[in-house]
């Protein structure tokens, strides 16, 4: 029992991690309708920057506001430098870009760096600490709930109840009507990129301490997860991204714990193949998207 409550606790915070890169991919797709397979590609160059200013000040704080700044500017640039310049009439053109920034990014990193995994500490310990002797989660998972938690919320506000995420959501579903309306679209998409590339990095930040380390590849096996959420709670949801992604997340840690590594993303796909072929527009999506 204490090692079901562990591995429960412990897939909690690991999938609010999911959670938030799935929310990372929402974002994107509701702000330039496109899945961006570069997204953990990018998200791992943001954190090698983070990783730099914390080895050069160590200051977890501004390696944190590295990683969101960095991811941003980045998103910026390939929104306006690369995806802009790509026929937005089906996403094939976006997804083929994406495909090769990946393996460009992937590749620059791999020269720079090297295959080695570059070990992260994380800022709070990872022992797990004990209620009424049972061990839950430790302080470095309570610490990744709390921001996930955050993080999750700010976006909701945003997207909800600001006028900004009211004309990121106008300006993916209707630009033409958004453009007649006053909403400057092209504006509107470079945010969301923003938005969507910054939130990524952190995810991947939070990530990689508890991982082997940091290497270009660190962020793939997070992508596919997270990919497999946002598919299943609806790419248009950002409460099946945050709901999908806890599932996700513990049924990661459960098989893990009780059987092994090798199988997690077997149940992982799995899962998403029942979930396509009774819903295949998501657990959580409009009506509109699982009767298109």
């Amino acid at each position: 029992m204490d090692r079901l409550v562990l591995l429960v606790s412990t897939g909690v915070a690991r999938g609010l991690v999911i959670a938030l890169f799935a929310l990372s991919l929402v974002i994107i797709w509701r702000a330039a309708r496109i899945v961006n397979f570069a997204q953990a590609a990018m998200a791992v160059v943001a954190v090698y920057v983070a990783f730099a200013v914390e080895a050069a000040t160590g200051s977890y704080v501004l390696a944190v506001l590295a990683a969101l700044v960095t991811g941003a500017l980045l998103g910026a640039w390939v929104e306006r430098g690369l995806m802009r310049r790509v026929s937005g009439r089906t996403p094939l053109p976006g997804m083929i870009v994406a495909i090769g920034l990946v393996m460009v990014l992937q590749s620059v990193l791999g020269i720079l760096f090297g295959p080695k995994h570059r070990p992260m500490t994380p800022v709070f310990a990872e022992t797990p600490l004990s209620v009424g002797g049972v061990p839950v989660l430790s302080r470095y998972d309570l610490f990744v709930l709390v921001v996930a938690l955050v993080v999750v919320a700010g976006l909701g506000l945003l997207f909800n109840r600001s006028t900004l995420g009211l004309q990121l959501r106008a300006s993916a579903t209707a630009p033409e009507v958004s453009r007649l309306l006053g909403v400057r679209v092209p504006r509107m998409v470079t945010i969301g990129w923003m938005l969507s590339c910054a939130v990524a990095a952190l995810a991947v930040l939070l990530l990689v301490p508890t991982e082997l380390g940091l290497n270009a590849h660190s962020a793939d096996v997070l992508f596919v997860h997270a990919f497999t959420v946002a598919v299943l709670g609806g790419l248009d949801s950002p409460v099946g991204a945050l709901l999908g992604g806890v599932v996700v997340g513990v049924i990661v840690s459960l098989v893990t714990g009780y059987a092994s590594a090798g199988l997690a993303p077997l149940a992982v796909l799995a899962l998403l193949t029942v979930v396509l072929l009774v819903r295949p527009g998501g657990i959580f999506a409009p009506k509109e998207a699982r009767t298109a």
